[in-house]
């Protein structure tokens, strides 16, 4: 499906979707009031639905994914805390260090494989201040990411993911899941959100990559935590008005674009199996499971991007020999075959 009028085929990430021209009329008709004073019945409507969905008691919609995790890393912990991810965890790696400037936190990391955490691991790497005679920070938090970005686009087993949840509480840290592409995760893995965030305090639901809207998350929790919340919000600069036009795309997307992410999951395994079988490129196969593909090159990555590039394909160089391709709503078989062939040419 392309939807929309472009003569280039975009694999840098899922979010340069563009709204459909269905999704448009939904947001051009929505219902709008001031958000901020809670009078936007759409958006009222996409945090009772979102929160719904994942068995949480309450949703806050924010502009972005970032300043969504920032929300909840500050709700959860006080300056001088720590807080527990993967090394290779967006909140860690993407966020600006907001963790540092806004939390006033540290960040334990854990050498995850191919970007999981294991339940041990959470547990050797939460310190706790108390009977450190004061030489430890607070370890008070444990963020999890699924699907996990640098791991390939990789799901958590739900086992691991309870068992990371259950060490967190005996520890008394709270849990927060970064679900930038949570819903990939759950197609991919049959598993029910709510099912999936069961044991986790706070979710964030990023409504603009896969799902296709054009901008915004929700913040999931109980709704003391969302009233918490709402207050980082406003002083992080994130309170919008009339918002309805954009909760109108999220609720356009939770309610069309959810299973069809079968779909992109379907062309991604396709691009793994033809670089892994293609000379001059490897893939781990087994990172593969959602709509992402990390494709090692033997030349430099810089020179399929510009080779790709003048056949108008564009993708991402995330290494000095590694490419990323992102499938997402706007891609065709079409699409797959005129890559392959400028891989061939």
């Amino acid at each position: 499906m392309r939807d929309f009028n472009n003569d280039r085929i975009d694999f840098r990430s899922d979010t340069v979707t563009q709204p459909t021209s269905a999704m448009r009329d939904a947001m051009m008709n929505a219902r709008v009031g001031d958000d901020v004073l809670g009078d936007d019945l759409t958006v009222i409507e996409l945090q009772q639905r979102v929160a719904a969905l994942f068995g949480k008691e309450a949703g806050l919609f924010v502009p972005s994914g970032t300043m969504s995790n920032a929300i909840a890393l500050r709700t959860h912990t006080v300056p001088g805390d720590e807080i527990v991810c993967d090394k290779t965890a967006h909140i860690y790696r993407y966020e600006g260090g907001g963790f540092a400037a806004l939390c006033g936190a540290s960040i334990s990391l854990v050498d995850g494989e191919k970007s999981l955490m294991t339940s041990d691991q959470v547990r050797a790497a939460i310190r706790k201040s108390a009977g450190s005679q004061s030489h430890y920070p607070n370890g008070s938090l444990v963020c999890v990411e699924n699907t996990a970005n640098l791991g390939g686009g990789a799901c958590y087993e739900q086992s691991v993911l309870d068992g990371i949840a259950h060490v967190a509480k005996d520890f008394e840290c709270a849990t927060h899941i970064d679900g930038a592409r949570i819903f990939n995760a759950s197609v991919a893995t049959k598993t029910p959100v709510d099912r999936m965030t069961a044991h986790y305090d706070s979710v964030s639901v990023c409504l603009s990559k896969g799902l296709g809207a054009p901008v915004g998350s929700v913040l999931l929790g109980t709704t003391s935590f969302i009233s918490n919340a709402h207050r980082w919000r406003k002083m992080f600069g994130g309170g919008m008005r009339q918002a309805g036009m954009l909760a109108a795309a999220g609720l356009y997307a939770l309610e069309n674009n959810i299973l069809r992410l079968d779909e992109d999951h379907r062309r991604a395994k396709e691009i793994a199996t033809f670089f892994s079988g293609t000379d001059g490129f490897d893939v781990d196969l087994s990172t593969v499971q959602t709509n992402m593909v990390y494709v090692n090159t033997e030349q430099p990555a810089t020179f399929w991007v510009n080779h790709l590039s003048n056949r108008g394909i564009d993708v991402f160089d995330v290494g000095e020999h590694r490419l990323r391709f992102v499938v997402h709503l706007h891609m065709t078989d079409e699409d797959l075959v005129h890559l392959k062939q400028a891989i061939l040419s």
